[in-house]
């Protein structure tokens, strides 16, 4: 099919949930994607923060065919090696001793969700079940993760929402503290928010709300889909605030490409759950953790996300350059190869304008430009993206 017979059949077919890109994509390679008619084009979103060793990397496709030869899928109702030694090497890694997997970030915090307040009623009684959120945060899109999200604009229309939330400030450790309840069961947050404008917390934010967790007897959850394997120049976020969530969740990155979610506990929040309080049916299939195994290799023993970290100090200081240069940007910010723009203009129009110059970004809350490239992107294709930026943003000063 041509590029334009496709996209009049997902018009055709398709529920419009998605406001896309006039893009179709054919393949891709490494930090490179390639559309129907063969153009190349940079990629800086790599598919939402997901494909963070690049595409169709050879150890990752070589792991995943390995696997479709051997066994995809049996259930939960049997053990499989790949599963085993995947939960294994996460512990090894983390402040967690137990895993659940399942599918996407959604269903993690969903798996987050239930298992905060089950563990804080069996421990404080039924009336331990609220928890707070932030305002303008991202959970996902099932009603729970939705409900947690803060941001009415994407809860509209699908309401009631699950009750037992509340949204506070994020970096506003009083406004927290004062919004806390006998009700309050845990504090779910993102180290960094994402899809909220790529906000870096505070100072001790972080470690005053770990205080204040442990003080409380309140569980602190930490949404890592986007900010986990690699993305900060940690294997996770936490490291970098020195401390540690009770729950933590992940996915994006996890399987490279492949859909995986976890949600990763402490051992004594883990006991919370027993068999037939929660499941899911497609969880940490063997081919989906023979691909996560392979991308934990390559970040933890092949260099990948060293690679990374250093991506992102080239990156960073190159859009703090770009922000001292160009009034119409407010302020550079990110950690890593999680960085923003935020500007003093629309940047939705910018984004089609990088893509006719063949490099694929993003642009959330507005005017905030975001770039999740792949770890293996190189200072030369980080120049390219620069130098596109430079020239778009010139012409709004």
């Amino acid at each position: 099919m041509i590029a334009t017979e496709i996209q009049e059949n997902a018009a055709r077919y398709l529920m419009n949930t998605y406001a896309r890109l006039p893009l179709t994509l054919e393949r891709g390679q490494g930090c490179l994607v390639y559309d129907a008619e063969g153009r190349e084009y940079l990629d800086c979103v790599a598919g939402i923060a997901v494909n963070i060793l690049g595409h169709a990397h050879p150890d990752i496709v070589e792991a995943i065919t390995r696997q479709a030869r051997q066994l995809i899928h049996t259930s939960n109702l049997f053990f499989t090696e790949p599963q085993t030694q995947l939960a294994e090497r996460l512990v090894t890694h983390s402040f967690a001793d137990k895993v659940f997997f399942c599918n996407s970030g959604a269903e993690a915090n969903e798996a987050a969700i239930k298992l905060a307040r089950r563990y804080a009623q069996k421990a404080f009684g039924p009336e331990r079940h609220e928890i707070l959120t932030m305002l303008n945060s991202f959970h996902g899109r099932t009603l729970a993760s939705l409900t947690a999200t803060g941001q009415p604009a994407l809860q509209e229309g699908f309401g009631p929402l699950v009750p037992g939330f509340r949204y506070v400030p994020f970096n506003n450790l009083e406004a927290l503290e004062a919004n806390l309840s006998p009700q309050t069961a845990a504090i779910m947050l993102e180290p960094i928010q994402a899809e909220g404008g790529v906000v870096v917390p505070n100072g001790d934010y972080l470690k005053n709300l770990r205080k204040l967790c442990t003080d409380r007897q309140i569980l602190l959850i930490f949404d890592e889909i986007q900010t986990g394997m690699g993305r900060t120049g940690t294997l996770f976020a936490y490291e970098q605030f020195g401390i540690q969530p009770d729950i933590m969740t992940l996915a994006k990155g996890l399987g490279g490409g492949v859909p995986i979610g976890a949600c990763l506990a402490t051992g004594t929040v883990a006991t919370a759950f027993e068999p037939g309080t929660h499941a899911s049916t497609f969880g940490g299939n063997p081919l989906a953790c023979a691909a996560a195994l392979k991308v934990l290799d390559l970040l933890l023993d092949g260099g990948k996300l060293e690679q990374g970290r250093l991506a992102g100090e080239y990156l960073g200081k190159g859009l703090a350059t770009l922000s001292k240069q160009l009034s119409c940007i407010r302020e550079s910010r990110g950690m890593g190869l999680l960085q923003g723009l935020e500007l003093t203009i629309d940047g939705k129009p910018l984004v089609m304008e990088c893509l006719e110059r063949r490099v694929i970004i993003n642009c959330t809350i507005g005017r905030v430009l975001r770039f999740v490239p792949p770890f293996i992107i190189s200072n030369t294709q980080i120049d390219r993206l620069l130098n596109v930026l430079s020239d778009v943003l010139s012409k709004r000063q």
